[in-house]
């Protein structure tokens, strides 16, 4: 078989499906994304797989209408895609199947160039106005202009919808948000957690090197992960919680990993960074000797921070679900999630986690002093998390096996 893999951050979601099909010889396996530097050297010793790197293109033009700028971006980096797609067909090289995220536009003219090959496209948010991200949060209530901006967000989405022959989203709420005429063509398969290095390990000690400690799981810990610090994964509530939690519990050490720039949402007023407007907000009612900010941590030490945790925190507005609550509760970690529909689907209170009201800062540290006073008799919340995990979202056992069974199907019916 011959596959195409399409991703602006490859390997992205496709990290183990495209490297499960690079380990076989009789495929054939290219993949496509944007340039980054310190990942080529590792794609290049990929046994099986042919990376083709394209440097960022240029942006919206500054007279267009600002709703377009995002589409408009979009056409242009399906050009740059659609340049190197065309140079493969040149090359006799015509896949049987093109997985790709059409968020970035990557997608939109690879039909046009392999229009006998299976287009499978991997959909993983459309924007919706009412009843999900935009909104919820009345601290962040959005501007007219952001309103109307909102529908042009998907414009991207649908053109990528009706070019496909397929589409995937990776949690049933994901899907739900979608128009109801296209979800017919939508698998729900999530990319999968490798549960067989993602687990507990109740010998797991993690270097705090800014405090000259090391933590195992005897000492009391609070964790909270994040790709950046910011709103939409309930920052600002999870730090106005931490000074009630502080006090209560004077033994306890919150670790917080994430960056400062901002994936999703808004940019500060008042502070260049998310981290350091709140700690101006409630800085002055934390023990800062006790509060340890890490930043972005490579993945190894993020899993002994989780295999030491004592309770983890995980907020988001309706979104995305992120890898980390999944990996969290793999790790058998005691999660403390957001009533929110994401973690809803995953999820059940005082079965394999503790849910809270994202929007109460009362509420959530009332909930993480209980998590932390009673750590000792929720194991059995820890040990329904990960079963959870391994049940429905087991990397190997059950999403690869989905993934797979869904290629081989389309390419079947070329």
């Amino acid at each position: 078989m011959k596959l195409l893999f399409v991703h602006q951050n490859f390997p992205g979601q496709y990290k183990h499906l495209a490297l499960r099909f690079a380990a076989d010889p009789r495929h054939q396996v290219v993949s496509v994304g944007e340039r980054r530097e310190e990942r080529l050297a590792w794609l290049k010793e990929i046994k099986g797989l042919r990376h083709i790197a394209y440097d960022k293109p240029k942006g919206a033009s500054k007279t267009t209408h600002h709703y377009l700028h995002g589409f408009e971006a979009a056409v242009r980096r399906g050009q740059t895609v659609a340049r190197i797609a065309m140079d493969l067909r040149k090359e006799g090289f015509v896949p049987d199947i093109v997985c790709a995220h059409p968020g970035w536009g990557e997608s939109l003219f690879l039909k046009e160039i392999f229009p006998e090959t299976k287009l499978l496209n991997y959909f993983e948010f459309y924007y919706r106005v009412t009843g999900s991200d935009v909104g919820f949060d009345p601290e962040f209530t959005p501007k007219v202009d952001e309103i109307f901006s909102v529908p042009m967000r998907n414009a991207t989405q649908l053109q990528s919808l009706a070019v496909s022959d397929w589409g995937l989203s990776p949690t049933d709420w994901q899907r739900s948000q979608f128009p109801p005429a296209w979800r017919g063509m939508i698998s729900v398969i999530h990319e999968g957690i490798d549960t067989r290095m993602v687990r507990p390990n109740p010998r797991a000690a993690f270097k705090l090197e800014s405090a000259g400690l090391e933590l195992t799981r005897a000492d009391e810990v609070l964790t909270y992960v994040a790709r950046n610090l910011e709103p939409y994964r309930g920052f600002h509530v999870f730090m106005r919680a931490l000074p009630a939690v502080l006090k209560r519990r004077p033994e306890a050490r919150v670790l917080i990993v994430g960056g400062d720039e901002v994936s999703y949402g808004r940019k500060p007023e008042g502070g260049p960074t998310w981290r350091e407007k709140l700690l101006k907000e409630v800085g002055p009612e934390l023990d800062l000797e006790r509060v340890h900010f890490l930043g972005k941590i490579p993945y190894l030490d993020f899993l002994r921070l989780l295999q030491v945790s004592s309770a983890h925190v995980y907020l988001t507005v309706p979104f995305v679900l992120s890898w980390s609550m999944l990996e969290a509760m793999a790790a058998g970690c005691l999660v403390v999630g957001s009533r929110t529909a994401p973690v809803l689907e995953v999820m059940q209170d005082g079965v394999n986690g503790l849910l809270v009201d994202f929007l109460s800062p009362g509420a959530i540290s009332e909930r993480i002093v209980e998590a932390l006073e009673t750590r000792e008799g929720l194991g059995r919340l820890r040990e329904q998390a990960r079963r959870t995990v391994v049940e429905r979202y087991d990397l190997r056992s059950v999403c690869l096996p989905q993934h797979l069974a869904l290629i081989n199907t389309l390419v079947a019916s070329r």
